[in-house]
């Protein structure tokens, strides 16, 4: 099939390859050549009439359309508002528990938490201190691959440091912000050990920040204050040694899928995102929560159009006002900053055939299934319910996969249709939308869920991917990982002093 009508009542349907003019759709003659992944008018459009794909509108068209003509962002418009009243509507389906539960190889932390990597963490407080937790990440591993037989023994997958540009000159919540995410990183399962690096004048004061992260295993985390010592590289490199001797040591061991808490992430949409790879997280979600484990959805922006869905499958209506609150505090902070609502989807996403927020809406959402919503995160709030959670995050892909990060999530899934190299401090899986991408992008994807269009279907598919997760959650490193692309950013929204 080189198309699909996805809802039966549909008014449009999608290029699953290139089409050229003259092709038949649903009966209808092509009026000109269409693009994978763009829409095609079943049915002639007046202005002003709606749109449909998903079974809901996804905005209107902006002149009359004909029959087999290709709708993009040139001719369609949004419908949606600003603040709106929402009320709780409840469409819940619960998922029976699996018959069957799995395990991975997982690393059990003495607090209760399980890592899927053993990783050590070199964490500036300060953004001024940057180039130090670099250099001494660079002269540790240096120091370990010379000492080759304790390189073997060791269990410790990486050594990383983190830069980023805050820590200082900030105010409210940003500064905040700032100190929160960077205390989930401390407390984070995939990190066997964490070394903190102060510089001693910033705001992010290390005292403060020291009871802000709170008990901590002394022999696993250690802080201190560049300025308070003579060389603050060798400093450092005594520090790392201490920490290596004891995070080494770590093994896996078997541990329930029910420990497993998974991000679920989008960026780089195309038209097929929400008809191959997003369906498949959805099913994939809706198993981890069969198995009693924890799968999170971010990208409130993304959101907008869709949330009306979310809404009503919150499990009560406490939960249901925290998902309110969530849509409408981000309305409002794009409102206060004098920017459109609904200024959304980016060109990458134009050029792949979603024209219109609703569209990408619609389509993100299905990456968290048919499960009931069980929590609702503010940003830097770490995970302490089971299920599906909602959580506080805008759609820029490295900020909004470091949050869900933060929130406790030891991987992310990224499902991409134009490809994006990145990662967050978690392994960052892509899964490819599109085939072509997969074949052309092998050295940036993980997972090719392109095959869903060319008719493969998706019991097979899925059951391919959990295996391939749970390898990966047993120390199989994603694309990036061997690309050794790991990065954090911190949300900004305030003012720099």
């Amino acid at each position: 099939m080189d198309y699909i009508r996805i809802n039966p009542t549909d008014n449009v349907a999608v290029a699953l390859s290139d089409l050229k003019a003259g092709s038949l759709v649903e009966g209808v003659t092509l009026k000109t050549d269409v693009p994978r992944g763009h829409k095609i008018t079943l049915c002639p459009l007046a202005e002003g009439e709606n749109v449909i794909k998903y079974g809901f509108p996804i905005g209107h068209v902006t002149r009359s359309v004909g029959a087999g003509e290709m709708i993009d962002h040139t001719c369609i418009k949004t419908n949606l508002e600003g603040l709106l009243d929402y009320s709780y509507r409840p469409s819940k389906v619960e998922i029976a528990p699996a018959k069957v539960l799995r395990t991975f190889k997982g690393f059990r932390r003495s607090d209760g938490q399980v890592g899927i990597r053993n990783q050590i963490w070199i964490i500036p407080t300060v953004g001024c201190v940057n180039g130090i937790a670099s250099r001494i990440a660079e002269r540790f591993r240096a120091e370990i691959s010379g000492h080759s037989e304790r390189s073997e023994e060791s269990s410790v997958d990486a050594i990383v440091a983190f830069p980023h540009n805050y820590g200082c000159s900030q105010l409210g919540n940003d500064h905040e912000n700032t100190r929160v995410l960077l205390s989930d990183m401390v407390h984070h399962p995939n990190a066997g050990g964490v070394l903190v690096i102060s510089l001693g004048c910033e705001n992010n004061q290390l005292d403060a920040f020291r009871d802000l992260v709170g008990p901590v295993d002394p022999a696993r985390v250690r802080m201190y204050r560049t300025q308070d010592v003579e060389d603050e590289i060798e400093y450092g490199l005594q520090q790392l040694r201490e920490i290596y001797a004891v995070c080494s040591k770590d093994r896996r061991e078997d541990v329930p899928v029910s420990e497993l808490r998974v991000g679920l992430k989008c960026g780089g949409s195309d038209g097929l995102s929400g008809i191959t790879a997003n369906p498949l997280l959805g099913v994939f979600s809706d198993w981890i929560v069969s198995q009693g484990g924890t799968t999170v959805l971010t990208e409130v922006p993304e959101m907008f159009g869709a949330e009306t869905l979310l809404m009503n499958r919150c499990q009560d209506e406490e939960t249901f006002e925290k998902t309110v609150r969530l849509i409408n505090d981000f309305k409002s902070y794009f409102m206060k900053n004098d920017q459109p609502v609904y200024e959304n989807p980016s060109p990458g996403n134009k050029a792949g055939g979603i024209s219109t927020l609703e569209e990408k809406s619609l389509g993100c959402t299905q990456k968290c299934g048919k499960s009931i919503v069980r929590g609702v995160l503010s940003y830097g709030e770490r995970l302490s319910v089971k299920g599906l959670n909602l959580l506080s995050a805008p759609g820029n892909d490295l900020v909004a996969s470091t949050a869900l990060a933060a929130s406790g999530c030891q991987i992310v899934l990224f499902t991409t249709g134009r490809g994006t190299p990145f990662g967050t401090f978690v392994p960052t899986m892509k899964i490819s939308t599109n085939t072509p991408l997969f074949e052309r992008k092998g050295n940036w994807i993980d997972f090719n869920a392109g095959v869903l269009a060319q008719d493969e279907p998706m019991e097979s598919v899925s059951a391919r991917f959990i295996e391939f997760v749970l390898e990966t959650a047993g120390g199989k490193q994603v694309r990036s990982e061997e690309s050794g692309y790991r990065e954090i950013a911190i949300f900004k929204s305030g003012v720099t002093l």
